[in-house]
């Protein structure tokens, strides 16, 4: 008997799926690990440095600040991955990194500000110093669970890996594909398993080895990669991969 198996499409790394994730603007909560809470605390501000360290912004008067004051904490850092489209069920990946959670000095929180203001500006920085903290989460494990499967990192792993190309450039051009070219988007759904093409079919994601849709059945969701024929680095190389997916020489206009 001959024994078969369906290949997967390429995809990013586990530790690149995460980086790219903690590069976008998602939202973000703690949970502390301690018996005494499993409340979310959801942060003024937050943001995950390229080592897998998390900086939060809390208001003094916050009683999680004050446990942090006199020991460090255990927490989890949930960050949500949204579709840039509105899409039924919007939640793309979470990622968990979980550690120990303490106060800054005021000259650590205010080099941690800056870098933070450098890499994207906040006004909610103003606040730091003037009725807010900032806090430093140093990680000891992250998880990443998406449509891929669930994966373990350590530190060492999220801190090497670089984001994707795309990372950037996905929120824009996939509402731009939603919203404007809906006939493109008809014209990849002939990649779509047969019996999934009566579901609304829209724009999930994309990354340098592809691209995403969601397929919304009245029941179900399904989620399908397009795999390009290498993996790509710039717009260009997609416009290309783009005309290819669809069939069709004129399509440059839409990248």
């Amino acid at each position: 008997m001959t024994q078969t198996s369906t290949r997967r499409p390429p995809a990013p790394a586990p530790a690149e799926r995460a980086k790219t994730i903690a590069t976008r603007d998602c939202p973000g909560s703690l949970v502390p690990t301690g018996p005494s809470s499993r409340e979310r605390v959801v942060p003024e501000l937050h943001h995950v440095h390229a080592s897998g360290s998390v900086s939060v912004l809390l208001r003094d008067e916050h009683p999680l600040l004050a446990r942090a004051a006199d020991a460090e904490v255990a927490v989890m850092f949930e960050l949500a991955d949204h579709a840039p489209v509105d899409l039924r069920e919007p939640v793309r990946g979470l990622l968990w990194i979980t550690g120990w959670l303490r106060p800054l000095g005021a000259a650590a929180a205010r080099a941690r500000a800056l870098a933070i203001a450098e890499a994207r500006p906040d006004p909610r920085l103003l606040d730091l110093g003037h009725g807010a903290s900032l806090l430093r989460l140093t990680p000891a494990s992250l998880v990443l669970a998406d449509a891929e499967g669930t994966h373990s990192l350590r530190p060492h792993m999220f801190s090497a890996a670089t984001a994707d190309p795309f990372a950037t450039y996905e929120t824009s051009w996939l509402r731009h594909l939603e919203h404007e070219h809906a006939d493109v988007v008809a014209e990849l759904a002939r990649h779509v398993p047969e019996e999934l093409r009566g579901g609304r079919i829209r724009p999930l994601g994309l990354d340098r080895f592809g691209l995403r849709l969601r397929v919304e059945t009245e029941t179900e969701d399904h989620d399908v990669r397009l795999a390009f024929s290498r993996p790509l680095s710039n717009t260009a190389e997609l416009a290309g991969e783009l005309r290819r997916l669809v069939g069709c020489p004129f399509l440059a206009r839409y990248s």
